[in-house]
């Protein structure tokens, strides 16, 4: 939508991408009415230390704002706290509230996010059963983590193994399940896998691969532990559940957009409706680095995508194409990704998992498509620079012990 037209501009979200459109469009110089509704009653956050520094920080610590409390006024930004979006009118072009209010806009950034998965089994309802997604699950499990006395994670994604490493720092006897044969299966290299397992039972987590929750026990209305798929008992008086999530479409449902596992964007991340976007985690657009549609779960996504929907409303006409990068702090063992693997994908690992600071080089087809790194920052910003355009040929001394990724970039990112 050319910039003269996009007068009103009305943001349903107040996460990070949600805010970082917002600031993007000011900083950009869009003077129009700017509207940024979120369903959370509190300034908006940053989202990452919810599951590590904050879990570990002392009662009444929060997390640092995503803007300052007087960004929003002073930027000319109608923040609507607590505000529930229900409804869209494309027709008319008005968002509808749940207290019966309305907003008119020219064009609408749907920037809703995603919920946890749940876990459907008997006694998931009992007290003491949680998940992570918001700065209230967050404080709920930081004031259960000080009263429980054992802990079970079902999942072994990135979140329930930063959580896991939180509650095992405490002292606390840890379980985590998995359903799979690896933890992290779906993100990372099975290198990378084997490595962030054996640092978490070494750390004293006890992770149990290939078994999940056929049900939860408990009495007195809480939870007091759980049978597994596999018929063990695990005692546990504070329970994470972590199995994935899943996009917020509602919105976009029931104004007749396509869904299919987020909302479907083109290039521009635009709808089929041209005066409506979606960014972030709720949205399925297509990425040339991974060669087809993909939605993605990260900070990194959420606002390089907000800034590419802005400038595309300031009048920039080109499709988003940034490489996806990703990290994770759990405990002592620190992950980086540059790049999106697939499974099948070859991998060539550079320096000695033994040590704690490796990197594994993901090839696909001859191409350097991914490299995920532990404890090798170094490695991660060169694969960055590398990647930055796409897969490039794999390097041909890749496989010589003498090989450095941070000079390869040297040589071959200005070619780029």
């Amino acid at each position: 939508m050319p910039r003269s037209e996009a007068t009103r501009v009305v943001i349903v979200g107040a996460g990070h991408a949600g805010v970082q459109v917002a600031d993007a469009l000011r900083a950009g110089g869009h003077t129009g009415r700017l509207t940024l509704v979120g369903d959370e009653p509190c300034l908006p956050y940053q989202r990452p230390p919810l599951s590590k520094e904050h879990l570990a920080a002392e009662p009444g610590a929060e997390p640092l704002p995503l803007r300052g409390a007087r960004y929003f006024a002073d930027h000319g930004i109608d923040l609507r706290t607590g505000t529930v979006a229900v409804a869209v009118d494309r027709r008319a072009r008005l968002v509808g509230l749940a207290d019966g209010r309305e907003i008119g806009y020219d064009a609408l950034v749907l920037a809703t996010g995603s919920v946890n998965r749940p876990l459907r089994v008997p006694g998931a309802e009992l007290a003491g059963v949680y998940a992570l997604r918001t700065l209230a699950d967050a404080r709920a499990l930081r004031a259960a983590l000080a009263a429980a006395s054992a802990v079970l994670v079902v999942g072994a994604g990135f979140v329930g193994l930063e959580f896991a490493a939180v509650a095992r720092a405490r002292g606390l006897p840890v379980t985590v399940l998995d359903a799979g044969s690896r933890p992290l299966a779906r993100a990372v290299s099975e290198p990378i896998s084997a490595h962030v397992a054996a640092a978490h039972r070494a750390a004293g987590i006890d992770l149990r691969l290939g078994e999940s929750v056929a049900r939860f026990v408990g009495a007195d209305g809480r939870v007091r532990g759980a049978v597994g798929t596999g018929g063990t008992e695990y005692r546990a008086d504070l329970v994470l559940v972590g199995i994935g999530a899943a996009p917020r479409v509602e919105l976009a449902e029931r104004a007749g957009l396509a869904v299919a596992d987020g909302i479907v964007v083109d290039g521009r991340l635009r709808t089929a409706d041209p005066a409506i976007y979606a960014v972030g985690d709720c949205a399925a657009h297509p990425h040339p680095h991974a060669g087809t549609r993909i939605r993605l779960e990260s900070v990194q996504n959420a606002t390089d995508q907000a800034r590419h929907v802005a400038a595309g409303l300031l009048g920039a006409e080109h499709d988003y194409a940034d490489l996806p990068w990703f990290w994770s702090h759990q405990g002592a063992v620190k992950v980086q990704i540059a790049g999106l693997r697939r499974p099948g994908d070859d991998t060539v690992t550079l320096g000695d998992p033994a040590t704690g600071r490796f990197s594994v080089c993901c090839l696909r087809e001859g191409d350097l498509v991914a490299v995920e790194s532990v404890g090798r920052p170094a490695d991660h910003m060169a694969a960055r620079r590398l990647l930055a355009a796409g897969p490039v040929p794999a390097p041909p001394d890749l496989t010589d012990p003498a090989f450095s990724l941070k000079r390869c970039a040297a040589a071959l990112a200005p070619a780029r």
